[in-house]
């Protein structure tokens, strides 16, 4: 390993590189994307309809931490470590309501709701031993627009990270949607070949021909914040499917998607499995005051359309990132801006962990 610089310095849109094909292929960056970029940012881990009342919670992790989002019985939301700190075994292994303590499955140590050990199985006779001294460790959490955030480390306030959005989705506040169904999509690509195939236009005209018809694409614009960017685009659809409007496409720093259009939430969580292998949880939202079957399942159907049209692409693209054959190519400014952001704000979490990149023939 010796560290090139370089690779990580700032670009300017106008003259930018797209990040070069060693931070997409190599292992070793893979595994230091962990501390850098997954443990350090908001994640997004549940939806507050799964953790409405004490003893409700879900499973999550981050950055290969396993943690359980629980309400407690004082109301408040926490985010614990769900590791025993007796030997590792799991508090939890699904989601589930109303439960009065956590009780480790492997020996049955019990926590209360705010991850305090309650008591521990015969362990009378152990020297120096007390309840009150173990505590589940906790991570931060925070709520938005009815999605919770979690994250391992010290990250930006997440009021920061998001703002500007509550104000731009105005009159149509998320509060009031309710879950609906979760696809997930396991993709032979690296995660971040799927974020920046979301964070581009360019090809919606040549992989999406449905989409494209539906979306205005001479006035798709991108507009870039500090820790995410918007995508939006003039909609003009079916009745049936979403009708006229607006097309919100939300990127939020490192790997969270919301994807607003009438009458439909979206959120997608894009999860590195490996260097050349992720996830993409897609979970669906729609108004509490609208249960139409035929328009979800309608909805749901082109989503998936559009998905696998994006899954053919991003798996091709990883074969020849892996190929050799590629060198950084020039990102178009006008219409690969999101890319540039997501690359600037990548090359910066590498720079600030002082997380060496390989070299070409590591």
């Amino acid at each position: 390993m010796t560290a090139d610089s370089d690779l990580l310095l700032s670009q300017v849109l106008e003259s930018a590189f797209a990040l070069p094909a060693m931070l997409y292929t190599n292992p070793q960056i893979a595994e230091r994307e962990r501390t850098a970029v997954f443990a350090r940012h908001w994640q997004l881990v549940a939806h507050a309809g799964q953790v409405r009342d004490a003893g409700d919670h879900a499973i999550a992790e981050i950055a290969g931490v396993p943690l359980l989002i629980v309400r407690g019985e004082d109301g408040e939301l926490r985010a614990l470590h769900n590791v025993c700190r007796h030997r590792a075994g799991p508090l939890a292994t699904c989601d589930g309501h109303g439960a009065k303590s956590l009780r480790c499955k492997y020996h049955g140590w019990t926590y209360r709701l705010d991850g305090q050990l309650r008591s521990a199985p015969e362990m009378d006779g152990a020297c120096a031993f007390d309840v009150a001294d173990i505590r589940l460790p906790r991570a931060h959490v925070a709520q938005w627009q009815g999605q919770i955030f979690a994250a391992l480390e010290s990250p930006p306030p997440l009021t920061e990270v998001l703002g500007g959005i509550d104000a731009r989705i105005g009159a149509h506040p998320l509060v009031g949607y309710t879950f609906d169904r979760r696809t997930s999509y396991e993709i032979a690509c690296n995660w971040k070949v799927y974020v920046d195939n979301y964070l581009e236009g360019y090809h919606v005209p040549h992989i999406h021909p449905a989409l494209n018809k539906m979306l205005d694409y001479r006035s798709y614009t991108t507009t870039l914040a500090p820790w995410h960017s918007l995508q939006f685009s003039p909609l003009e659809s079916a009745d049936a499917l979403y009708g006229n409007g607006d097309a919100l496409y939300y990127f939020v720093w490192p790997n969270i998607m919301l994807n607003i259009l009438p009458g439909r939430l979206q959120t997608n969580r894009v999860v590195p499995l490996a260097v050349n292998r992720c996830r993409v949880d897609f979970d669906y939202f729609y108004p509490v005051d609208r249960d139409d079957a035929a328009h979800r399942a309608q909805d749901e159907a082109f989503s998936d359309e559009v998905q696998h049209e994006d899954i053919a692409i991003c798996e091709q693209v990883q074969k020849r990132l892996a190929s050799g054959s590629y060198h950084a190519g020039r990102l178009n400014p006008k219409r690969e801006s999101g890319v540039w952001h997501f690359h600037e704000i990548y090359r910066r979490a590498l720079r600030e962990t002082g997380t060496a990149t390989p070299c070409a023939s590591c």
